[in-house]
């Protein structure tokens, strides 16, 4: 495992060089509708929502736009990328490199945490203006930010492994990463659920990211950001090893 090999390097430039020849679909349309997001609910739910003490709604919004941001985008990257290669048929040309299956592994994710953060510094960049947003602990908004790219980045390759068309690959994504992301308090404290709503809410790993994410932000969160980045670290390997495994198994990949 050669992480400073050529092929890995082409495979990462490549994987990252695909998004960025269609920037205007893939980094800005998620700015822009993350923008819609901050405008409506910021405008409906401003002063008609509890959230932190000191941290008016909108404040409270942008970290949680940002993240979710993050998470969908590095999703987006990998199981994209991987689903077109198997139908047009040139994931062959990967497969026959003398990559190994963590140099292949690490290259799709890398890509994808570079498009998920790329997105993510979008869109903070266009909300930010709207809020004012204090910065009590950044490592920890650094430390999520990553942690979280990763584990979607990772979901999708999982994702573009197992579908073999594109609407398989929707309903993992609609079914499965978007009920995810909206049910882990993006727009909302957990706070505010009823006792039961809070138990299933703390049975979802994307609420740990996007809370520790926002403690970053305000000092203040609704779990432990050391529970929280203790509970993202163990799902990321356990995702790491299975796609790993899917890897070198050849699951749907030499067919």
């Amino acid at each position: 495992m050669n992480f400073l090999s050529a092929g890995f390097r082409t495979l990462v430039y490549k994987e990252t060089l695909r998004f960025w020849k269609v920037a205007t679909q893939t980094i800005g349309a998620p700015i822009l509708t993350a923008m819609l997001y901050l405008l409506i609910f910021g405008h409906v739910l401003e002063g008609r929502v509890n959230v932190y003490e000191g941290v008016n709604y909108t404040s409270f919004l942008i970290p949680g736009l940002v993240m979710m941001s993050v998470l969908q985008n590095s999703f987006a990257n990998s199981s994209s990328s991987l689903i077109q290669s198997k139908i047009t048929g040139n994931l062959v040309f990967v497969l026959l490199t003398p990559l190994s299956h963590w140099e292949i592994f690490s290259a799709y994710v890398i890509a994808a945490m570079v498009r998920g953060i790329v997105v993510g510094l979008g869109v903070f960049m266009v909300t930010a203006w709207f809020a004012h947003l204090s910065f009590a602990a950044p490592l920890w908004i650094l430390v999520f930010a990553l942690l979280g790219a990763a584990i979607l980045g990772t979901m999708g390759l999982i994702a573009g492994i197992w579908a073999e068309k594109f609407d398989q690959l929707a309903a993992f994504q609609n079914f499965l990463i978007v009920p995810l992301t909206f049910l882990a308090g993006v727009f909302y404290s957990i706070h505010s659920l009823p006792p039961v709503w809070q138990a299933v809410s703390h049975l979802n790993p994307f609420f740990y990211m996007i809370d520790g994410f926002r403690y970053g932000f305000f000092g203040q969160s609704d779990v432990n950001p050391l529970v929280s980045v203790a509970i993202v670290a163990a799902f990321l390997v356990v995702l790491a090893f299975l796609a790993i495994r899917l890897l070198r198994s050849g699951y749907r990949l030499r067919h």
